[in-house]
């Protein structure tokens, strides 16, 4: 299923993909990003084995059977949107600057296939000539276009002026 539109937020912008400076962002940009990933076992277990995140809800599937079945961690829910947002919005990063607002709005089980779409909300300067700070809403859905995951980030995104003269 392709990543379908999760509300009425207003259109979606082409895809911006690798080699996306600062000036190319907009405020009100609305960007459907162009890979899904479907959530493993591996995500969930190893992960949140790795960072002591041993409740119920991620192992043990017969007391989850009622919400059904284990949920993944949020965290890692999160992990992999931003992380499918990564190519359209940090491919010319120098420095992710916050990461905030993290909602988790609906369940995620493993099987689920989540999309990330973004919103630029602010872009400005950084007090430095090589790089601008570009703020986004990121969101991401399930397979059913349910939003899963809200968050905001701030990145430090390299000026092309600057940067293509090297």
């Amino acid at each position: 299923m392709i990543a379908q539109e999760p509300t009425s937020r207003g259109p979606l912008s082409d895809l911006l993909g690798p080699g996306t400076f600062f000036e190319d962002y907009e405020i009100g940009q609305r960007i459907r990003h162009a890979r899904g990933s479907t959530v493993d076992e591996v995500e969930n277990q190893f992960l949140s084995k790795l960072v002591v995140n041993t409740a119920a809800a991620h192992f043990d599937e017969a007391a989850m059977e009622p919400m059904g079945g284990r949920l993944v961690f949020g965290l890692v829910t999160g992990s992999i949107v931003i992380g499918l947002a990564t190519q359209d919005t940090a491919e010319c990063a120098l420095r992710e600057l916050s990461l905030t607002a993290l909602r988790f709005t609906a369940p995620v089980h493993h099987g689920d296939t989540l999309y990330a779409f973004s919103e630029v909300l602010d872009v400005g300067p950084a007090g430095q000539g090589d790089a601008g700070i570009v703020k986004f809403q990121h969101w991401g859905t399930n397979q059913n276009a349910t939003v899963v995951f809200e968050c905001q980030r701030s990145v430090l995104i390299k000026r092309r002026e600057f940067w293509e003269q090297r």
